[in-house]
């Protein structure tokens, strides 16, 4: 740390280059922590966490109970133990008593991405309610399908406000804020969607994965989904291997050696002059029309890649990285896998051994430089080095099996919610300053 700041100090290394690597030293040391608790009003599974993407400051947690509730994460309620232990209480909290509430549990639970003056909850009771934070009133409701399992909005939208759903019907929904009334639905899958995730690179893209195993990109400007992830087609797929190109390559050779050895004239050609000059037909003696040529078929509907899976079994979690670039998924498999989101291939990064969750879906978050990813493997919580799959650490604390991560980058810690209805806080051991980067400015400036 000191040679660190030796070399800022010196001009050797940018301010940014040194934010990054200090906030990467301290998400890869994470642990329980001992100064700051979260104490959870939820008397069900905590099953999805979010801190607000504007001033990351306040916490929304939705749990199973029908309850949701929000914490501030920076200004705590009271302190214990000689003012070394931070108590957050919630700021608010709806449960069941509330008139408004949801009757059965909230699976999914996040906030407006413009920022906390709304929060979205979706529930089992087939509803999505869209909630405002200072009257804590319902000011919006959609009725949907079946249960929801996942919702999401886009953080970098500004041409729509869409809350795209997935439930247990086959179709994704896509919820207008603007006009209170469903934009359009999705339709490819053939199962339940149980995750759903806008891109980070654009406003257009969604991401949704199913219980048909499946993981399908839209560009919600057009009908149809333009890819369906194909686990078989990885990066090692796109050359032919050398022992098989030369043999297709010897057998092409000869069957033109062949065609050569036969006697032309034995086939009836014809030849018709027209005005426009001579035209020379088939040996049918028609001239190949425009018939013959294969019709142009949207990709969604390609029958080849229209089943394709990413997984063998439900496609139960997926998290974006930080650039758009690579897309991580969960499967009820046991099995996590990273894609190449431009050439949408396997990248076959071995990740090692895990047990995930098959039953419900599970939230899995990234570290801010998207080097880590935080899966929930039954009551622990991995990280995982993203492109070499090794365990990086393995975060025990709750008794019973997690549900949801949320990793922020402006404080560098985790939070974790589980079926023992607690939500857990994970820092760094190391003691760190503000490493924020100040503007260039002197002291007579205003």
């Amino acid at each position: 740390m000191w040679r660190e700041i030796a070399d800022r100090e010196a001009g050797k290394t940018r301010p940014n280059s040194f934010k990054s690597r200090v906030t990467s030293g301290l998400s890869s040391d994470l642990q329980l922590s001992n100064h700051k608790d979260i104490v959870s009003p939820h008397r069900g599974s905590v099953n999805s966490l979010q801190v607000d993407l504007t001033e990351g400051r306040y916490l929304l947690a939705g749990a199973a109970d029908a309850s949701t509730a929000v914490f501030d994460v920076q200004r705590a309620t009271e302190y214990e133990g000689g003012g070394a232990i931070a108590k957050h209480r919630h700021v608010f909290a709806i449960d069941k008593q509330h008139r408004a509430a949801h009757k059965f549990a909230v699976s999914t639970a996040i906030w407006y991405p413009i920022d906390t003056g709304l929060f979205i909850t979706g529930s089992y009771d087939h509803y999505i309610k869209v909630w405002d934070t200072n009257s804590t009133q319902v000011v919006m409701n959609f009725k949907m399908p079946g249960k929801v399992y996942r919702a999401a909005m886009s953080p970098l939208a500004t041409s729509h406000m869409l809350i795209a759903a997935g439930t247990e019907d086959v179709q994704v929904r896509l919820c207008d804020i603007a006009s209170g009334a469903f934009s359009h639905t999705l339709s490819g899958h053939r199962d339940g969607v149980m995750t759903v995730e806008w891109s980070t690179s654009s406003e257009w893209v969604l991401v949704t994965g199913g219980c048909d195993g499946a993981i399908r990109f839209w560009d919600i400007r057009r009908a149809g989904c333009f890819r369906v992830l194909d686990q078989s087609r990885t990066q090692l797929g796109r050359r032919l291997p050398v022992l098989r190109r030369s043999m297709t390559n010897k057998v092409l050779y000869v069957r033109a050696k062949k065609f050569e050895s036969i006697d032309t004239t034995s086939f009836n050609m014809k030849k018709t002059v027209t005005g426009n000059g001579a035209k020379q037909q088939s040996a049918l003696g028609r001239t190949p029309g425009k018939g013959s040529v294969k019709p142009r078929m949207h990709p969604g509907l390609l029958s080849t890649q229209d089943r394709a899976t990413a997984h063998y079994g439900a496609v139960t979690g997926s998290r974006v990285t930080e650039d758009g670039m690579y897309l991580l998924s969960a499967g009820s498999d046991s099995r996590l896998r990273l894609w190449d989101i431009e050439s949408g291939c396997n990248t076959l990064v071995n990740f090692e051994t895990a047990r995930l969750q098959t039953s419900k879906p599970i939230q899995m978050a990234t570290s801010g430089d998207s080097r880590l990813a935080f899966v929930p493997c039954m009551t622990a919580v991995k990280a995982f080095d993203l492109w070499s799959g090794e365990t990086s650490m393995v975060l025990r604390g709750h008794y019973e099996n997690v549900n949801c991560c949320w990793f922020s980058s402006q404080d560098q810690e985790l939070y974790t919610g589980g079926n023992d209805r607690q939500i857990l806080v994970w820092s760094s051991s190391k003691p760190h300053e503000d490493v924020s980067v100040a503007e260039d400015g002197d002291n007579w400036s205003d």
